[in-house]
């Protein structure tokens, strides 16, 4: 038998240490140790619902561990949220956040979570801008058009929307107080409905996503005027910003992360952390993702973190100005 010096032995640990020094760190948290649970709070089918089952299929192959999407619908996502905000802060439950996030603490007295506090930010996984759109039949074939008729008939217009709070009525109202003017808002039951009628002339605009618009774009049954975010959308090459278009500040969009409880350990957020924005960064999901109108981020924690304080005030000063209450 061969006999070694205890110093050599333990420089050969030491040694082995520095060499693989993950492999040391998840040995000592043992993380993932069990299936996790990735809560989404839409029925299936939906975009937020897709993003949840693109991260989790490709998170369980990165972590050798099952990762479950459990739909929670209700309460535009604030179920989901409110079960996150309770769950132990160990990694293994996260959900996938919408914009309803920031928003629904700021129009809902019922609401159980405050959206920063109770939360531990992940990652900015995906972005999808809205379009401001309008029937053919409208007098305007530019923002600055659709404006002046606005100043000029203050209430005249109607702004379709798929329901009180939702993207596309918040996006009309900051438009609104960011120009002074005055719409008409329609709330409907769902965007399947404010579609048709929008398309069939009986409402005059609305905010829907840029993927969901740009059929009926492509056949002049709408026009389109402007793009909500902060840059073009490769889709509408030729359709400026809104703020580009005249509104500067203008920069809206409809945007998909992962949060966790608050104080979850750092090693498990850096590990959850780096997988989710190495899965954002894949070219096969990026172009999944385009081909929904979408753009994958993968954003750091902090920097999540501040997009969400941001998004946050931002939508508490529109709410508040235009009085909007939901249930």
């Amino acid at each position: 038998m061969l006999h070694r010096h205890p110093r050599f032995v333990k420089s050969l640990v030491l040694a082995a240490f520095i060499a693989t020094p993950a492999a040391s760190v998840m040995a000592q948290s043992g993380f993932p140790s069990k299936p996790i649970h990735l809560l989404v709070g839409f029925v299936p089918g939906g975009f937020t619902d897709m993003s949840g089952r693109i991260v989790a299929q490709r998170l369980s192959d990165a972590l050798g561990q099952q990762v479950i999407v459990e739909n929670r619908p209700g309460a535009n996502g604030g179920i989901a949220a409110e079960l996150t905000a309770r769950a132990a802060p160990d990694g293994y439950t996260f959900y996938m956040a919408s914009p309803g996030h920031t928003t629904n603490p700021i129009m809902q007295s019922k609401t159980q979570y405050d959206p920063i506090k109770d939360f531990t930010p992940i990652t900015l996984f995906a972005d999808i801008p809205n379009v401001l759109v309008t029937h053919p039949l409208v007098p305007a074939r530019s923002l600055r058009d659709l404006l002046a008729l606005a100043r000029a008939k203050p209430g005249y217009l109607t702004q379709a929307s798929s329901g009180i709070g939702s993207p596309g009525h918040l996006s009309g109202e900051l438009l609104q107080m960011l120009t002074q003017t005055k719409f008409v808002h329609v709330p409907y039951k769902g965007s399947g409905a404010a579609f048709s009628d929008l398309v069939g002339g009986h409402v005059d605009l609305s905010f829907p996503s840029t993927a969901s618009a740009f059929p009926h774009v492509a056949a002049g049954r709408l026009r389109a005027l402007g793009v909500t975010s902060g840059k073009r959308s490769p889709a509408y090459p030729d359709v400026p910003t809104i703020a580009e278009a005249g509104v500067p500040g203008f920069d809206v969009v409809g945007w998909y992360g992962l949060l966790g409880p608050a104080r979850m350990p750092k090693d498990v957020l850096a590990r959850l952390s780096t997988e989710i924005i190495r899965i954002a960064k894949n070219p096969e999901v990026r172009e999944l993702l385009k081909k929904r109108g979408a753009t994958a981020v993968g954003s750091t924690p902090e920097e999540f973190a501040a997009f969400i304080t941001t998004d946050h005030a931002k939508w508490s000063k529109v709410v508040k100005a235009a009085n909007i209450k939901t249930q």
